[in-house]
């Protein structure tokens, strides 16, 4: 079950990373031309990691309209999506209290875990496919050096974590 709800953090992380992450390694150039130009782009719509992939107003519209368009789909399913999240958890608090563990029921609840994460995979995958076909092959290579950065980026910030952690329990 933790390799699957990890698999889900991951997955859903990863989205947020493409689309919505604050840039990383951006220029420091302040000049006013590329100033202005940055902020035009930024009102426009082009955030986080595509401001960097200087966007034509064609391809922010149409990176604007699939972000929308998977906004309004998760806008349209959030109740149905909290609903079915509190019987999931119900079930499973039932499953914990009972005094005998029924695999079944386990295994049931297991499955539609998973059905659930396999959907939003799916949906997260299809999204970023989207926006892929809407860049160039300049902007696809560039949009995964920001990523690769990120990610190295992340992985740095998750080593030292556990550096400090392993520090802090031997202090004590």
């Amino acid at each position: 079950m933790k390799k699957l709800l990890m698999g889900s953090v991951l997955a859903a992380s990863s989205l947020f990373a493409v689309t919505a992450c604050t840039s990383v390694g951006a220029s420091t150039d302040t000049t006013a031309t590329n100033s202005s130009s940055m902020q035009q782009q930024h009102k426009g719509g082009a955030k986080g990691p595509f401001l960097q992939l200087n966007l034509t107003a064609t391809q922010q519209a149409q990176i604007k309209a699939i972000m929308q368009s998977k906004g309004d789909a998760r806008k349209n399913n959030k109740e149905s999506y909290k609903a079915g999240r509190a019987q999931m958890q119900q079930q499973m608090q039932i499953l914990t209290d009972s005094t005998t563990l029924d695999t079944n029921a386990v295994n049931h609840l297991a499955d539609q875990q998973a059905a659930q994460t396999k959907q939003r995979i799916i949906s997260q995958i299809q999204t970023q496919h989207a926006i892929s076909q809407v860049l160039t092959a300049e902007q696809r290579q560039k949009m995964a050096q920001l990523k690769s950065e990120r990610q190295a980026k992340g992985r740095q910030h998750l080593e030292n974590r556990k550096a400090r952690g392993k520090h802090q329990q031997q202090g004590m």
